[in-house]
């Protein structure tokens, strides 16, 4: 899986650098920005894991933070490098390895901590919780994290435009309702992801729905972005306003859960 995994953000690196550009990313990129501001201590030293081209690790340099990023693979690690150098940005360190090997990450070095993209490429239980508990490892007391889980229950609208032609098996369609693997990546479940957290022992601060009410609708918001700009904007800022609200959190593609390690 681990090869399978890094051949495919490999494949096209470019592409990995720009998806948070497009219409429907835009709202997940925000959002999780929004998340950062809300719930980040205001300074101190952030590992971004599974940074890919660095989009957020770029953002959080600007704002002053301490980052070191972490990443499968080596290519993408190194158009982050290529980044930061251009926009006269330095990071502490770039880390080339597999999120179930944390060992170069030293313990309680952290104040916050991304984990954005690992867990939805781990179809093992005990892999997804064994790097949960080195995340809980390597953030210091009250340290914050934000943890990406894929989310069956927003694929499921998300596959009417993205992969119709499963919707032809409806035992396919009645099994989104449960944790499933689709190719390299696993789906979880707003209920399953929220156990898994909880089963290595961190406080849940909060979660959202990074597409907000605006999760499933991809066609709709590039036609708007492309023919209502204005319209489009205001879309994107209710939909990051409003990304933790119960009646939103649950349907969206990427749910993000907002988790504290407790004081010592």
């Amino acid at each position: 899986m681990t090869n399978t995994v890094s051949s495919f953000y490999e494949s096209d690196v470019l592409r990995e650098w720009q998806r948070l550009d497009t219409p429907m990313s835009k709202l997940e990129f925000q959002s999780t920005l929004h998340l950062i501001q809300k719930y980040f201590p205001k300074m101190g030293h952030i590992c971004d894991i599974g940074c890919g081209p660095g989009r957020y690790a770029i953002e959080m340099l600007k704002q002053g933070y301490d980052v070191t990023l972490f990443d499968l693979s080596e290519p993408l690690l190194n158009f982050a490098k290529s980044q930061i150098d251009q926009m006269g940005l330095q990071a502490t360190r770039f880390i080339h390895s597999d999120a179930r090997n944390m060992s170069a990450l030293e313990t309680e070095a952290f104040d916050g901590v991304l984990l954005m993209g690992p867990l939805y490429h781990l179809s093992q239980a005990n892999d997804r919780r064994h790097v949960l508990s080195e995340l809980k490892r390597i953030l210091k007391p009250e340290g914050v994290a934000v943890v990406a889980y894929l989310n069956a229950w927003g694929v499921v609208r998300t596959g009417m435009s993205d992969f119709l032609d499963g919707y032809k098996d409806m035992s396919f369609v009645y099994s989104m309702l449960e944790p499933i693997d689709l190719g390299i990546w696993h789906l979880s479940t707003p209920t399953s992801a929220l156990e898994e957290v909880r089963s290595v022992d961190f406080d849940i601060v909060t979660y959202a729905g990074v597409e907000g009410f605006a999760g499933g609708m991809k066609v709709i918001l590039e036609k708007v972005a492309a023919e209502q700009p204005e319209a489009y904007a205001n879309i994107v800022q209710f939909a990051v306003e409003t990304c933790e609200l119960k009646q939103y959190r649950d349907a969206t593609d990427h749910l993000h859960i907002i988790c504290r390690k407790e004081a010592n």
